[in-house]
Formats: C-alpha cells, structure tokens, sequence
C-alpha cells in the first residue's frame, strides 16, 4: 500500500470514530418521586430550586433547631454564589422563609 492510501484510510477512520463519538446521546430521566412538603412560598421555591436538583435535595439536609433560617440562608447563598443559580434577590428570603419553617 502506498502512504497516500495509508494517510486516506487513517484519516477516514479518524472521522468515523469522531462522528460516532459525537452523535448525541438520549434518556429518559425516571419520573419524580419526591415532593416539596406545603409551606409559606412553596411556588417560588419550586420555580427555582427545582431546576437543579429535586426536593429529595432538601430532605438530605441537616435538620433541627440550629439548622434553622441561618443555614437556610447560607445554603441558597451558596447556591447562588457558587452553583451560579439563576435566583433573583426578591426570592431569596422566600426560600429561606420556606426552608426554615418546613423543613
């Protein structure tokens, strides 16, 4: 076989695999099971919580008196400041208020 054949063949195996490896890749997420327990702006939190992660999320959480609005609060800031959620200021003390008083 002569090179230019030899380059011919590499490089059409080079672009099969690529196409393979690029073709998109589809599933089907199972149905949620969980549910966000009823509470004071139970609404706002599932408008934006609910696009990262589900209420089982929540529930695996440290829970108790001292895990009250003080860690609710750190917690969606650290949703904001370090995951990026897209959560406007004005839904911030919603969450938390609905955090703190269900959970």
């Amino acid at each position: 076989m002569t090179s230019k054949l030899l380059a011919s063949l590499a490089a059409i195996a080079v672009l099969s695999i690529g196409a393979t490896m690029a073709a998109p890749v589809n599933y089907t997420l199972p149905e949620e099971t969980a549910a966000f327990k009823p509470g004071p702006n139970l609404d706002v939190v599932q408008n934006n919580c609910t696009a990262c992660h589900s209420a089982d999320y929540i529930k695996t959480q440290p829970q108790g008196e001292k895990f009250k609005k003080d860690f609710w609060q750190a917690e969606v800031t650290k949703m904001i400041k370090v995951y990026g959620a897209p959560i406007d200021q004005v839904d911030v003390g919603k969450i938390v208020e609905y955090l703190s008083t269900t959970y």
